[in-house]
């Protein structure tokens, strides 16, 4: 089965990692996708920060582009991979290990993908 997991965190709280901090996470990261590269199904994919973000939303006009996610919510998605394992219980496994979750605010959100459109039709 197929999930993605989305690797979230506040930007606030991000700004409040001291820089020795967030260098051991990151190479904690890197080894992360070592570790578990045989059940990550993609290179996976760290995004550019929240401020580079273009948002395409619906209007009574048409589609709008506008800068910025301007997304209520606090937490923002800073990367993404896909997971093939067994079920859901191997992917919790996996993302319980996610080395951000040291620092607060942080999370990684599981969703099964859709690989089968037949259901669709």
């Amino acid at each position: 089965m197929k999930y993605v997991v989305m690797f979230t965190s506040s930007p606030d709280l991000d700004a409040q990692t001291d820089p020795e901090t967030a260098s051991a996470v990151y190479r904690r990261i890197y080894e992360w996708f070592g570790e578990h590269a045989a059940s990550i199904a993609d290179g996976g994919a760290e995004l550019m920060g929240v401020e580079t973000a273009t948002t395409v939303r619906r209007s009574d006009a048409g589609p709008v582009v506008v800068d910025g996610p301007f997304n209520e919510a606090k937490e923002v998605i800073g990367g993404f991979s896909v997971l093939d394992v067994p079920d859901l219980d191997a992917a919790i496994a996996i993302a319980r290990t996610w080395p951000m979750l040291d620092l607060p605010g942080t999370s990684v959100e599981i969703r099964p993908m859709v690989v089968d459109y037949s259901q669709f039709e």
